[in-house]
């Protein structure tokens, strides 16, 4: 095999995308700034225990793991920056009230967690510690949709609700291992209604019942009060719903964005603990955002306390965005000449782009557009345009 052919799934990034990449980079940062969001910057890489600790199977999977050549401990390539953001509000930080984080970085994958997707997303997220109300919740959904705004994303963008409470109260009191539970959560991530029944036969009536009617409970607004009827009985499940219901209420207000339901979505790791959800875009195979509220992640820390956030892959947002034209910039000459390196110097100190043409490139294409070229007049050295 060739020495330049990089592993599957695997890619360099070229310089027009890049530079789209690092201006979509920017641009999220600031949008989590304008809301009080303070970054942190986690480690790539720390060990298996910190990583993975009460995350789910799912996460265990698409970690990659090393031995640590100073320590001998197993350690571990992060899969998902979530539970390091608990372990630096749990640990670090430490604060008694409200924590608002974001982070932007590398994560790696042992697998593509969807079809032609990376396995080196460029993780961005904003996570809230410290308040347990739908205020938090509210103030998450409102700010990823304002980061698709801010990347040029409004109109056909749907948000899909869930709660991870429901299907939790749907078990609660049934006999059966997390194996079992792992068949019948795909079976409804599926809506494999077949798989389902065989799965739940021997289950408790209200049980049994219940997870059947979830593969059907997905659409509109309306679709919690056929919740309601369907899943009478368990407490959880209808403060669920009653939340559900004053999200979406929260959220009547942002124009261009549809608001549905899906009572089954269980995608995702394992920490979620309430409201979750998916924003979906045009040009985009699934949920471009995931997000929720997972309350328990920091409970291996030594600090369960109430945790709401979301992420999106940058890498994957610019490749549902327009391609962005080439950099405007000015041409010019190379030359030792005191005063034109002054008038460079000047320039790029301005914030604009100057290129220098080597001896013998003239005519050569690069990512910049040379609108405008320096030249010398009567001893001075101006910008005029091409």
């Amino acid at each position: 095999m060739s020495a330049w052919v990089l592993p599957d799934h695997i890619a360099d990034v070229l310089p027009s995308e890049a530079r789209h990449i690092e201006e979509l980079r920017r641009q999220l940062l600031d949008t989590a700034r304008g809301y009080g969001y303070e970054l942190v910057m986690p480690p790539l890489l720390e060990h298996l225990e910190s990583l993975l600790s009460g995350t789910g199977e799912a996460l265990d999977l698409q970690t990659f793991k090393l031995v640590d050549q100073l320590s001998g401990r197993s350690m571990g390539l992060r899969a998902d920056t979530t539970p390091q953001v608990a372990r630096i509000d749990a640990h670090l930080l430490n604060r008694d009230g409200v924590a608002r984080l974001c982070y932007c970085g590398p994560v790696v994958h042992t697998r593509p967690d969807r079809p032609h997707a990376t396995r080196e997303p460029l993780q961005f997220g904003a996570e809230i510690y410290g308040h347990a109300g739908l205020e938090a919740d509210t103030e998450t959904l409102l700010l990823a949709l304002d980061c698709l705004d801010a990347a040029g994303l409004r109109d056909g963008v749907i948000v899909d609700l869930a709660d991870a409470r429901i299907v939790r109260a749907l078990f609660a009191g049934v006999p059966v291992d997390a194996a079992a539970i792992a068949r019948v959560h795909a079976a409804l991530a599926a809506k494999d209604a077949s798989e389902l029944q065989a799965l739940t036969k021997d289950f408790p009536t209200a049980s049994r019942d219940g997870l059947r009617a979830l593969v059907g409970l997905y659409g509109d607004v309306a679709v919690l009060d056929e919740a309601a009827k369907a899943l009478k009985g368990a407490p959880a499940v209808a403060a669920a719903l009653a939340d559900l219901k004053q999200l979406a209420a929260g959220l009547n207000g942002t124009a261009g964005r549809q608001i549905s339901f899906d009572l089954a979505d269980l995608r995702g790791y394992a920490y979620y603990s309430g409201m979750r959800f998916g924003i979906y875009v045009p040009g985009a195979a699934d949920s471009l955002v995931r997000g929720g509220r997972y309350d328990e992640v920091g409970a291996v820390f030594g600090r369960n306390r109430p945790a709401v956030g979301f992420s999106l892959d940058v890498r994957e947002l610019v490749g549902v965005l327009p391609a962005r034209p080439l950099r405007a910039a000015i041409r010019a000459p190379w030359s030792d000449a005191v005063g034109l390196r002054e008038a460079i110097a000047m320039l790029r100190k301005s914030g604009e782009t100057v290129v220098c043409v080597l001896p013998g490139h003239g005519s050569e294409i690069d990512e910049f557009h040379c609108d405008r070229e320096l030249v010398e007049q009567a001893g001075q050295w101006s910008v005029r345009a091409i």
